[in-house]
């Protein structure tokens, strides 16, 4: 059994009559809704120039951060070339050293002791060579091989008939690379084929020729008779 609990002294929504006019009337809830107030001209414009200011100080500021990530790159650059710029002269003033003290060991021993000036200059070499490897740098081998333009700068050519023409013949000066970049190139002579010699054969072809005029072979020896006036040729 279904109780009702609207009774008479709490009775239930009462539905709206309608108008004299027949239309309905509006209910309360849709009367107190507020309505959107549309924004004047000038409170637009208002509202433009103050996002217009924002958005200008933020480019501002993005203008201001870039510029001083850029000098602080700049400035990290410099000092990490100054950095590699001292490694390399750490490194040469060690080498200049062993040569100051092999200069030395050569005037306190005289000319007696040119093997031990010898040993202490190629020490040095040794020495030197293996700082270039530190810095990944090679030797270019040169000698004996193709002539290569992008390694090699050829400056004489020189006939050789035990090398092969278009190899390098002598090396005058070494180049290098750093990793796979050429940081020198060598200063080569290429070898050529030698000239052939005069052969016996075209001495004496010249010797035996003879003149000739208008294609007509001249006989200069006098053996054959030339027929007289009178004589026909038989």
């Amino acid at each position: 059994m279904i109780e009702n609990h609207d009774s008479e002294d709490n009775p239930g929504p009462q539905p709206t009559p309608p108008a004299a006019d027949g239309s309905v009337p509006e209910s309360p809830a849709s009367v107190a809704e507020p309505t959107l107030a549309t924004p004047s001209p000038v409170e637009r414009v208002a509202a433009l120039e103050a996002e217009k200011a924002e958005i200008k100080d933020r480019m501002l500021r993005i203008a201001a951060e870039f510029d001083n990530y850029k000098k602080r790159t700049r400035k990290d650059l410099a000092e990490h070339e100054q950095r590699a710029r001292e490694a390399v002269l750490r490194d040469l003033l060690e080498i200049a050293d062993n040569l100051e003290r092999a200069i030395a060991s050569w005037k306190e021993g005289g000319e007696q002791d040119i093997k031990s000036v010898q040993n202490g200059v190629e020490l040095v070499l040794r020495l030197f060579k293996s700082k270039l490897e530190r810095y990944s740098v090679a030797a270019i081998e040169a000698k004996g091989q193709p002539f290569d333009p992008r390694v090699h700068d050829a400056i004489s050519q020189s006939p050789s008939a035990e090398a092969t023409p278009g190899t390098v013949l002598r090396e005058l000066q070494k180049g290098y690379r750093v990793g796979e970049r050429l940081l020198r190139p060598a200063v080569v002579v290429v070898a050529v084929a030698p000239p052939a010699p005069p052969s016996e054969t075209s001495g004496s072809e010249a010797q035996t020729a003879r003149p000739s005029a208008e294609g007509v072979d001249i006989d200069l020896t006098g053996d054959d008779e030339q027929p007289s006036k009178g004589d026909k040729p038989s």
